[in-house]
Order: C-alpha cells, then structure tokens, then sequence
C-alpha cells in the first residue's frame, strides 16, 4: 500500500464507529495467516463497535471480537467518516 508506516494505527486505538483499512498485520505468519482467514487481510474495510482491551469489530459484515494483543497488530489506515 502507498500509505506511509507513520500514519498507520494499531486497530485497538481506533475510537469507537471509526473505520479503517487494514495496511499491514504484524506478528508470527501463524498469526498473520488466522487474522486473514477471519477477514483482516490488507486492504479489508474494518469498523472498531467497541471496546479497549477486547476490540469488538465489524467486518464483512461479522462481528468479531479480538484481544488486544491481537487488535494491536493489525496496523489500520484511518478514513474520513462516510468513507465506505
């Protein structure tokens, strides 16, 4: 992606009803590959409902909760409200 490392957050520091693009996932390939399977690959749309310590997050239209161990490794790119 053409987003530069600076401007990326981990998923868990978006606020809540934030969206963003997933960038990059960090971690083991273990962990990259489980992410990715679940909808996070790089460039998935991600909406954070809720949470701080357990992110509750919409993606593809499911609901999932990640722990922030997790949350923290996935680097999103923030967008603008309404950019869907």
């Amino acid at each position: 992606m053409s987003t530069p490392f600076q401007d990326l957050s981990p998923l868990c520091q978006l606020s809540p009803g934030m969206t963003g693009r997933v960038c990059r996932l960090s971690g083991d390939e273990g962990f990259c590959q489980r992410v990715r399977e679940m909808g996070f690959g790089e460039a998935a749309l991600v909406t954070k409902i809720s949470g701080s310590a357990t992110s509750l997050c919409l993606i593809n239209g499911t609901r999932i909760a990640l722990n922030h161990s997790a949350a923290m490794s996935i680097l999103v790119e923030r967008l603008p409200a309404g950019a869907r």
